[in-house]
């Protein structure tokens, strides 16, 4: 019996917690006797502590989101010093404290982290000595933040291939140690989708889970007549949801919260292209299906950094407002040689990655001896 700890951030829904979920339901579809458990560490210390950090967070980033940018920047992510900056958790052991109870009472095999507060957490603890588990990142944006935790980590399971030489040039790490295996996304998204030939286009507007981004400013340019049509993931956004039915505009078409991974899906293979904030789960999900990806949005931070990169890599197209919002789509859309061009990009770094998640866990932690499936990595 093996049991494997994946550790991502508050209770919210996020990328962290999709990766999570990802790699855990890949595991427990292929062996069993294997226990997959996902804890937040802030809610499992304090349910009102995790409420109170989450709302202040995403309210911080809403209402001040330059001030979080600064923040970021100076504390997160720094362009020209990538040391740890440590004032988190080493000025504050209490932390340290609670992270070794959680472990101590899990009695964990192995501990993945999806997200970088726990990571640098148990960094810590095993660089003292406290705590001699084996610890696995699984970074889930195209960037590794300062406060990931490098030393004490067995394992980094990277998006692309240069994230995995900055994690060598820049912080030292083996190469051994490190694996390709892009940003993980569910089995349910890995299959490549199908060009259809239907005459008239359908355009996937995504804002996050929670609805967040510049979604309606957006909506607002599209005249009755306008050439696509257009589906809108509200999330959660109840009040989005409402605006946009009483909108009563032939050509969009609100969706509700989306649970269901089948009916996502679905929804990606009647797609032509994806508009979307620039999370690292949603844009891996849509390289896998290679469905041409439109940034709308960012948050400040991470996704601000997921977008400049990936423009570099001809990945995606940020949009902007020197142009209207449908005339864009359409000069990659109905231009074959961009979207081709496009397309094969994505081909190329889809081929680029060497392995998934679940088989470097399997390799490494002895797994396969739980092996109850016959299909294979």
């Amino acid at each position: 019996m093996r049991k494997v700890l994946f550790l991502p951030l508050f209770q919210m829904p996020s990328g962290h917690h999709q990766v999570a979920d990802a790699v855990m339901d890949a595991i427990m579809e292929r062996f069993s006797h294997v226990i997959c458990q996902k804890i937040d560490c802030l809610s499992y210390w304090s349910k009102p502590l995790e409420q109170m950090i989450s709302s202040i967070y995403m309210k911080w980033i809403s209402v001040f989101p330059k001030q979080f940018e600064k923040f970021y920047y100076g504390h997160v992510y720094k362009k020209n010093d990538h040391t740890m900056d440590d004032f988190v958790v080493k000025k504050w052991p209490i932390i340290e404290y609670h992270m070794k109870k959680l472990i101590d009472a899990e009695q964990p095999d192995v501990i993945v982290c999806t997200h970088s507060f726990p990571s640098c957490v148990l960094s810590g603890l095993k660089e003292k000595g406290i705590i001699d588990l084996p610890i696995i990142n699984v970074y889930t944006d195209f960037l590794v933040s300062d406060v990931w935790g490098k030393n004490g980590i067995e394992l980094h399971c990277v998006p692309d291939q240069d994230t995995k030489a900055f994690l060598q040039n820049v912080h030292g790490v083996k190469e051994s140690s490190i694996y390709v295996t892009g940003i993980p996304v569910h089995k349910a998204f890995l299959k490549r989708r199908i060009d259809h030939l239907m005459p008239e286009k359908h355009i996937l507007i995504a804002g996050g889970n929670s609805g967040l981004g510049n979604v309606r400013k957006m909506l607002q340019q599209l005249p009755q007549n306008c050439t696509y049509m257009y589906y809108v993931l509200c999330g959660k956004n109840k009040k989005l949801y409402q605006e946009l039915i009483k909108l009563n505009h032939p050509r969009i078409k609100a969706v509700s919260y989306v649970k269901s991974r089948e009916k996502m899906n679905d929804l990606y293979e009647g797609a032509d292209a994806i508009v979307t904030k620039a999370g690292g789960v949603t844009i891996s999900e849509a390289l896998h299906k290679r469905l041409p990806i439109f940034i709308h949005s960012s948050l400040p931070g991470q996704e601000q950094i997921n977008i400049e990169y990936l423009k570099e890599k001809e990945l995606l197209i940020p949009l902007n407002d020197a142009e209207t919002f449908e005339q864009q789509l359409k000069n990659i859309l109905e231009n074959d040689v961009k979207r081709n061009r496009l397309i094969k990009r994505m081909d190329e770094y889809v081929d680029s990655l060497e392995v998934k998640v679940d088989r470097v866990l399997a390799d490494h932690f002895k797994l396969y001896r739980y092996e109850t499936s016959q299909n294979q990595f």
